[in-house]
């Protein structure tokens, strides 16, 4: 006579209508005292027994049992929808741009229990041919959160886009900077612009866009205290951004600079056009106190001040205004600094890096000069009894 299973060890029977065996597996109860049955079928005894056992294993790992049919889109779209809540607007946006255009299409049909690496390589692989290594690297963050986001609701066991590395994609469009020639070409160009004491601000004490953009007027000092002892110079406090939450990029991006004479002036000027434009513009300006703001007073979105931006650059000699962004006044700041000898460390602390790596390899755009230091010292310690002709000279005859 057969044995009834046991309450928990699940069942097996053969479904009529849909002409598969049924895997059913009781998990216990909801919180509301209903019973929790999961069900797997199969064309076979084999293959149904073989889900049920995958049921029970996920039970007692403790994992919640997710439907079956559970896909990478649903994932993606949860993650979307509630995993991005403290991310800015514009983050938020383009991630939903990229997952919707790559991830979406490609992967998202996928069953998410069935997701592969492989697979997930083989889309990044293909990806990288028409995509640069940067916006790989974003779509691989996409989808590996969305991932995460599923596992740590027990829709899944385990996260293989972590096992999946960013191949080498297409070279995206480099950075640049601005020589001393074209530096000055531009500051001429743009003295009769609008955009003229923003493009000075940024170039002279290379304060990220960000930064200026959220720029007030209460964080500008264009007087100082020069009878304090030590005298205080005309300064800038970059203390705010644009970002969530309105803090700065890093804890060291915080800082007070100083400002150069031909900042000041901009500034005093750009203070006294913005009177007019406020009269102006009478009962539709809105004022933030914002240094840099648009027309009206309201604050300026990046694309804005690309557009004003290379407006303003028409003209300059030598210069595509379609070519660059304003971004780049600020590895022209640093590069210009670097050229005029300024120590590594020092400009790493004016434009708020945590160390100087990123500045050196990132930022820092003219040819490395000779290091001199360890020579010069050197000679110094180990002084020559023969002249330097002499040594040529002896060389030569050798």
């Amino acid at each position: 006579m057969a044995t009834r299973r046991s309450r928990g060890d699940g069942g097996l029977h053969w479904d009529e209508a849909r002409k598969r065996w049924i895997a059913t597996a009781s998990l216990g109860y909801d919180p509301a005292g209903k019973r929790i049955v999961k069900r797997g079928s199969g064309r076979t005894k084999t293959e149904a027994k073989t889900k049920l056992k995958a049921i029970i294993r996920d039970y007692e790992d403790g994992l919640a049992i997710a439907p079956t049919d559970y896909t990478v889109e649903q994932a993606v779209n949860d993650w979307l929808d509630y995993g991005q809540r403290h991310k800015d607007g514009a983050t938020a946006d383009r991630n939903r741009s990229l997952c919707r255009v790559h991830v979406i299409p490609a992967l998202g049909a996928r069953k998410l229990r069935d997701l592969s690496a492989e697979d997930v390589d083989r889309w990044l692989a293909e990806k990288a041919t028409i995509l640069s290594t940067g916006t790989l690297e974003r779509l691989r963050s996409c989808l590996n959160r969305a991932v995460k986001r599923a596992m740590a609701r027990d829709r899944i066991k385990r996260n293989v886009v972590e096992l999946c590395a960013v191949p080498q994609g297409r070279p995206g469009r480099p950075s640049k900077a601005l020589t001393l020639a074209q530096a000055r070409a531009v500051l001429v160009t743009v003295e009769k612009s609008r955009m003229h004491a923003y493009i000075v601000v940024s170039l002279l004490t290379g304060a990220r866009t960000e930064e200026l953009r959220a720029l007030t007027w209460d964080h500008v000092d264009l007087v100082g205290a020069p009878d304090a002892d030590p005298p205080i110079p005309p300064h800038l406090a970059v203390w705010r951004s644009v970002r969530v939450g309105g803090d700065t990029k890093t804890r060291k991006s915080r800082r007070t600079l100083a400002l150069p004479e031909r900042c000041v002036l901009a500034l005093l000027e750009h203070r006294h056009e913005q009177i007019t434009e406020r009269r102006q513009a009478g009962e539709k300006w809105h004022d933030h106190g914002l240094v840099f703001p648009s027309r009206v007073g309201t604050p300026m979105d990046a694309s804005h001040v690309r557009r004003d931006f290379r407006t303003a650059l028409k003209g300059a000699s030598g210069i595509d205004p379609a070519e660059w962004t304003p971004r780049e006044l600020r590895h022209s700041f640093v590069s210009l600094l670097s050229d005029s000898g300024v120590p590594l460390e020092e400009i790493s602390r004016l434009v708020g890096h945590k160390n100087t790596t990123v500045t050196e390899t990132v930022y820092r755009k003219q040819i490395r000069p000779v290091i001199q230091t360890g020579a010069v010292a050197m000679d110094g310690i180990f002084k020559t009894v023969r002249s330097r002709t002499a040594g040529r000279e002896e060389a030569q005859e050798r």
